[in-house]
């Protein structure tokens, strides 16, 4: 009698047909158009929710044939600049964390959990104590130095173990870092009355009540950021392959580092100028997006690029709602929404051995 072997026979591959690749374009197509579509819904309720009770109807007079009148002024002056920063900066956090996980293969990465977005807080709460700035066109530039010179010294530290920079290290010496910066950006701010009342809500991370001009300044840096994360998709996709695939195919693995670098110092320190430092908002839309698009950094950027500032507006609408007629910080609530999935991730990532 001969034994009988109990194993699973091997589905035979699926043939999609030559056509798959163009149905998996359009599918996506779509998907972000309306992504875009929900973008535009959560941006005019950013706009209808408030403390004061403004019609939709007001809103909409507000905005395209403003007559006047209290009620218009405060769309037109203090939601529309409000809603406005937090499309830019959830865009920016996210295109950071994207590019920062596929630069460092380390899918725990974030601009937050790196330390990066505390590192730029701590230099502009130098700045505020020491040499006494209250402009954002002094903060964006302290918020530069700040998020490389964190990122320089977490990747230094981790680098330091005889494994060299793993992802798990990476993330442990960012958080370690992270705290640190923040508990030294809280001394300055109770060891200086002045700082702590211009710093109280920034702090927290928070896209109301900014200075006037902050959309000006930090909108070029932004752009240029978003440009070139979005030029390195296709050399990102060839790097996830692994370096000898990627110089195979004429990929300059050194420059695309350096312009990636670049570019999230420049997305992470003009988002933190702008609204302090709001973590997980990298971390979550990036992977979330992936269980969409599949690897393709092109994709996974392209749509963090919208359902970020779907995130942050969201929370930001939600921090109004649940303590009104007072608010919490969109920082807070970004914060109490992505706990759960940076526990859920290290503890895949255990699993994993990472």
């Amino acid at each position: 009698m001969s034994p009988v072997h109990l194993t699973r026979p091997v589905a035979p591959p699926v043939d999609l047909g030559p056509g798959a690749p163009r149905r998996r374009r359009i599918l996506l197509t779509a998907a972000l158009c309306a992504s875009l579509v929900l973008l535009c819904a959560v941006g005019l309720l950013s706009l209808v929710v408030g403390s004061g009770d403004i019609s939709p109807s007001t809103v909409w007079s507000a905005l395209v044939s403003p007559r006047g009148g209290i009620a218009e002024s405060t769309v037109r002056d203090v939601r529309v600049p409000r809603t406005l920063i937090g499309v830019l900066v959830g865009a920016a956090l996210s295109a950071a964390g994207a590019l920062a996980q596929a630069v460092t293969r380390n899918p725990l990465a974030d601009p937050g959990i790196l330390g990066v977005n505390a590192g730029a807080g701590l230099a502009i709460a130098l700045a505020v104590a020491f040499l006494h700035l209250t402009t954002i066109d002094g903060f964006i530039w302290c918020g530069f130095i700040g998020a490389f010179a964190a990122a320089v010294l977490v990747h230094a530290i981790a680098a330091r173990a005889p494994s060299g920079p793993t992802p798990l290290r990476l993330t442990m010496v960012g958080v370690a870092l992270g705290a640190v910066f923040m508990g030294m950006s809280r001394s300055l701010t109770l060891l200086s009355p002045r700082t702590f009342d211009q710093m109280r809500y920034w702090g927290a991370g928070s896209i109301a009540d900014r200075p006037p001009g902050t959309l000006r300044v930090v909108l070029p840096f932004i752009a240029v950021g978003l440009v070139v994360a979005l030029a390195c998709g296709r050399s990102m996709n060839a790097m996830a392959m692994g370096e000898d695939v990627a110089v195979s195919l004429g990929v300059p693995i050194r420059t695309v580092r350096v312009v990636s670098v670049a570019s999230i110092t420049l997305l992470c320190g003009a988002a933190t100028a702008a609204a302090g430092p709001i973590s997980f908002v990298g971390l979550m839309v990036p992977h979330a997006v992936r269980f969409l698009t599949g690897p393709d950094q092109r994709w996974v950027i392209g749509f963090s690029l919208v359902l970020a500032p779907v995130l942050l507006l969201a929370a930001d609408v939600l921090g109004r709602i649940v303590v009104m007629p007072a608010e919490l910080q969109a920082g807070v609530m970004t914060a109490f929404l992505g706990a759960p999935v940076l526990v859920a991730l290290v503890r895949r990532a255990s699993r994993r051995s990472l």
